[in-house]
């Protein structure tokens, strides 16, 4: 049993299916998709269509993807069976979004049947969402200024590998270590490090400062060290080798 509800956050719709499974007395629904306007519906016939004398009703919402304000009536359909019919419910399993909104309402996310349902159930339900809403817009905006961060970034820390490369006779990716290094050992950000060796190649540039000065040059000098020891390892004899390590 399903409906074609499409979900307010946009996409592709996650019609709810409503699974039922019975053992002895107890009726084991399992939802799955978005908890939308209309949903109510589909799980009130859900719930009419249970064999008499069903003693206990679990849902399972582990499956549910996305809880919106009409979704929410769901629950109380639930809990008003549970009420007329005099039988235990829970709704339990809920995770990532709904889980949120639920924990933003006040409700216990464990089973938000649990305990009483706010009267005023449509105006919290409403605030949870729109505050669920600006919690990840406000993690979208950050993930923009980080991504625009790195673009920018990107030439001049480029710029700057190749005038290493160039002086240094050395790889990209040593280049990039070579940066690295003496952003951490500085404890300066990356693009500073490359800035300062960019402005350092200009006709009338000047040279960094002298702590990132001694950290590029010690990263320079170790990561020459590591690219000459696999071919000096390679080309030295048993006998060298082990008189070397003796000495």
């Amino acid at each position: 049993m399903t409906t074609a509800a499409r979900g307010p956050h946009g996409g592709r719709s996650a019609p709810l299916a409503v699974g039922v499974r019975t053992e002895g007395g107890r009726a084991l629904l399992g939802a799955r998709g978005e908890l939308v306007h209309g949903c109510a519906d589909t799980l009130a016939g859900t719930l009419a269509a249970l064999p008499p004398g069903t003693a206990r009703v679990d849902l399972d919402a582990s499956e549910v993807v996305f809880l919106d304000t009409a979704g929410l009536t769901a629950l109380v359909t639930l809990r008003e069976y549970g009420r007329r019919r005099d039988v235990p419910v829970s709704a339990t399993g809920w995770r990532g979004q709904p889980r949120r909104v639920l924990e933003l309402m006040g409700l216990d996310p464990a089973d938000p049947l649990s305990g009483t349902l706010p009267t005023a159930l449509t105006d919290r339900a409403a605030s949870a969402v729109a505050q669920e809403r600006a919690e990840q817009l406000d993690t979208l905006r950050l993930e923009i200024a980080q991504l625009r961060h790195a673009i920018d970034s990107r030439p001049v820390i480029d710029q700057a590998r190749g005038i290493l490369m160039a002086a240094h006779t050395c790889t990209p990716d040593q280049a990039w270590e070579i940066l690295r290094e003496a952003s951490q050992r500085t404890n300066t950000k990356l693009r500073q490090v490359a800035s300062a060796v960019t402005a350092s190649a200009a006709p009338d540039g000047t040279p960094p400062p002298e702590p990132l000065r001694s950290a590029l040059a010690a990263a320079v000098r170790r990561v020459s060290t590591a690219a000459r020891a696999p071919r000096e390892s390679c080309g030295r004899s048993p006998a060298r080798a082990g008189r070397r390590a003796a000495g």
